[in-house]
């Protein structure tokens, strides 16, 4: 056997070209932004792409359907797929051959629960709220033109059951978001909005851009957001958002009730003060 001589540089290149390759294969355009960013490392930007295609509507799928939904050729869809599944991340059935997440795709959001600032500053309110009203109590963040469930205590009165932790909603048509929105300076709100999806969810969904715009700016005077039924059909809640140093939003606190239970008007002036002193203290720490 000949003797194995040292070829990084080699070795540093291929894994270059390999990447372009990939780049190619998964819809990769000169013009993405991504791919001109010369700190990105576009293997990693992929593999996180292959993680994100698996939800509820594909949970499993074969490796042409990963490559598929991803945007790559299946030699590169073969690569990320076996090597998540060698880091624990995928699991491959033996005899389908299709691909689902394993429970070890979790463990980036159980550290995030466990060091987040701002949830571990927020619990005692939340938890406080859950007691003395027996109702739903949520914490969510904004994440570009969505809010986040960051943490959900569930009333026995219970409205959504398929809302966890993790759930994404449009910001424009919940009580966060709109909380969340009207203490951002109004150029940024207005400039968010015009990035969002606007529809109507139900008959009751304020979409249009000139009333959201309205309803950001009374949510700011009042202290609070209201949402009677803009996603849910039945939903009612009130919303108060969370503020850090300079004013800058961090999250929202806000209840969810029934319609069934509450009309709008009988939620809106027993909740909305709780929120608000909610809120409001979770700030002053």
């Amino acid at each position: 056997m000949a003797p194995r001589r040292s070829s990084a540089p080699a070795s540093n290149a291929a894994n270059t070209a390999a990447e372009a390759a990939d780049g190619a294969g998964a819809g990769g355009r000169a013009g993405d932004s991504r791919s001109a960013d010369p700190l990105m490392v576009m293997s990693v930007d992929k593999a996180f792409r292959v993680l994100h295609a698996f939800d509820h509507t594909r949970p499993t799928m074969s490796l042409t359907q990963v490559a598929a939904a991803v945007g790559m050729d299946k030699s590169a869809a073969q690569r990320f797929t076996y090597t998540l599944e060698r880091l624990g991340y995928l699991y491959k059935d033996p005899v389908t051959k299709r691909f689902e997440l394993t429970i070890r795709t979790l463990d980036l959001a159980h550290h995030y629960l466990r060091s987040n600032a701002l949830l571990e500053r927020a619990m005692p309110y939340l938890m406080h709220l859950s007691k003395t009203t027996e109702e739903t109590i949520n914490l969510t963040v904004l994440d570009r033109t969505e809010i986040v469930f960051v943490s959900r205590f569930m009333s026995r009165h219970v409205l959504n059951t398929d809302v966890i932790v993790g759930t994404r909603m449009p910001a424009y048509c919940t009580a966060p978001g709109i909380a969340i929105l009207s203490r951002l300076p109004a150029a940024e709100a207005a400039g968010l909005v015009d990035r969002m999806d606007l529809q109507a969810y139900t008959p009751h969904t304020t979409w249009r851009r000139e009333d959201l715009l309205a309803k950001i700016a009374g949510a700011a005077v009042r202290g609070y957001a209201t949402a009677f039924e803009e996603y849910y059909h039945g939903d009612l809640s009130v919303a108060a958002a969370i503020r850090g140093p300079g004013g800058v939003p961090l999250g929202a606190i806000n209840i969810a009730v029934s319609r069934a239970r509450f009309t709008p008007e009988e939620m809106e002036g027993r909740f909305a003060p709780l929120v608000v002193a909610a809120a409001g203290s979770v700030s002053q720490r």
